[in-house]
């Protein structure tokens, strides 16, 4: 048992290793494309550095988001719950982490297989999100009452079936940012990012880009993403640190460091961040979608890699501050209407404000320009402050310890299961998961039926 466990463990690791997985995909998917050893090793190894790249620029912007974000609870006497998927991940892992493991690897075969007999040829890559999210569904069957086989069964079902459709319904708009359909995005606020999407289109208008925003001839240095992301910071940082105090920060974060020196120093660091993830994201980019086509031709049709959410950054770099900035401000209105309504207070967390307004930035700027990256990322925005509130009922013992699940998928599929367990048991949420595969389904094969109609006409 000692020795099943162990090999389980290893697998975790690897699969929720996203350099690895990612690595171990194209080095696969070249392979059946009977490269060269030399091909092999270098697509293998550029891929594997990419994501690394990557992710080095993501804790470069987390370490220095992380400081703002508390300076922010100091500055403006907030306290509350922080959503923050790592945290209630460890948390929920020391009573769940078999379970996790099982639903996690279950998923992963479910989809594939779902990408095989579908249309929905997304195959989702981000291994820390499919880990999190299996993570919570073993908690929240865990609650129902299933066990065993069972959960792990239908848990791995409800894994498969959303690293599959949350992908599909975004593609129609991924198309429209990258200008191709060889890359989907698989990551956990892929509702939210629709949903800026639909936003934009409805209430924006594309052909003002925030790509084209112009600025005087003496400030067109700002059109530097580099330039325009570290002034902006710098300001923001600095008005926060100044609410603060000097006394606070130079004793409990700059280590001495005075506190508009430290407020610049991590504005800086921000801007290095996304710096250094644009550049991850074209080293990926070059080597995965190549490679991928090996997979796509011997083992699922045309299928597409699904991929973390700052490969669409570099598209839009000037809407990814634009969905930040809108992002963290309808969860500071959240705040206020939580404070003034009674409800529990969701503290605005500034990592998932960032990635996740980031990226709704970049789809509703695809779909309505300027307005569309502000109206949909702030709409986001205050989606994935009140969903938690909900979301924390479903959680049984989870639900109030100080932190919860924050992105807008985590909400979709939560509240589904959640609600189908109030309503009737292990029993409704068995069910529910069934209708909802027949519906995946029944959808795949009326849409083909209809295009290959069509295209014998």
């Amino acid at each position: 048992m000692v020795y099943v466990q162990s090999i389980l463990n290893v697998l975790i690791d690897i699969a929720s290793t996203p350099a690895i997985l990612v690595a171990l995909i194209a080095v696969i998917g070249l392979l059946l494309q009977k490269k060269g050893i030399a091909d092999i090793v270098r697509g293998g190894i550029k891929t594997f550095v990419g994501f690394l790249v990557v992710t080095a620029g993501a804790n470069f912007v987390v370490s220095s988001l992380e400081p703002f974000g508390v300076m922010f609870q100091k500055a403006f006497h907030v306290t509350g719950v922080v959503p923050n998927n790592e945290a209630i991940v460890a948390v929920a892992l020391e009573k769940f982490g078999t379970y996790t493991a099982l639903i996690m690897l279950a998923g992963m075969m479910f989809n594939i297989l779902f990408a095989r007999i579908t249309r929905y040829k997304y195959i989702y890559l981000t291994g820390h999100a499919t880990l999190y999210m299996a993570c919570m569904i073993a908690v929240i069957l865990s609650v129902t009452g299933l066990d065993g086989i069972l959960l792990v069964l239908f848990g791995g079902i409800s894994l498969g079936l959303a690293n599959t459709i949350f992908p599909a319904i975004l593609q129609p708009f991924t198309v429209q940012i990258t200008k191709n359909d060889s890359v989907a995005l698989a990551h956990t606020g892929n509702f939210g990012y629709a949903l800026s999407a639909i936003i934009g289109k409805l209430f924006g208008n594309k052909e003002n880009s925030t790509e084209d925003i112009n600025f005087p001839k003496g400030l067109s240095f700002l059109r530097d993403s580099t330039v325009s992301i570290t002034i902006t910071m710098g300001v923001v940082y600095l008005i926060v640190a100044l609410f603060a105090g000097n006394g606070y920060v130079t004793k409990e974060l700059s280590s001495g460091t005075n506190f508009i020196v430290y407020a610049l120093k991590q504005a800086g660091s921000f801007a290095a961040g996304v710096f250094i993830i644009l550049a991850g994201v074209r080293l990926i980019l070059a080597e995965i979608v190549p490679a991928f086509k090996g997979i796509s031709e011997k083992l699922v049709p045309n299928a597409k890699p699904a991929l973390d959410c700052p490969i669409v950054f570099p598209y839009a770099p000037n809407a990814v501050l634009i969905g930040f900035f809108s992002s963290f401000l309808g969860g500071i209105l959240s705040l206020v209407i939580m404070a003034v309504s009674g409800l529990p207070i969701i503290i605005p967390g500034v990592v998932p404000h960032f990635f996740c307004g980031a990226t709704s930035g970049v789809y509703g700027n695809a779909t309505g320009g300027v307005r569309g990256a502000v109206l949909g990322s702030f709409i986001q925005g205050i989606l994935i402050s009140f969903m938690p509130i909900f979301l924390m009922p479903v959680m049984g013992d989870l639900g109030f310890s100080g932190s919860t699940f924050s992105d807008t998928d985590y909400g979709v599929v939560g509240l589904f299961l959640g609600n189908l367990a109030n309503g009737g048991g292990k029993l409704f949420v068995m069910i529910g998961i069934v209708v909802i595969l027949g519906i995946v389904l029944a959808t795949s094969k009326i849409t083909s039926l209809r295009l290959n109609k069509e295209m014998t006409k």
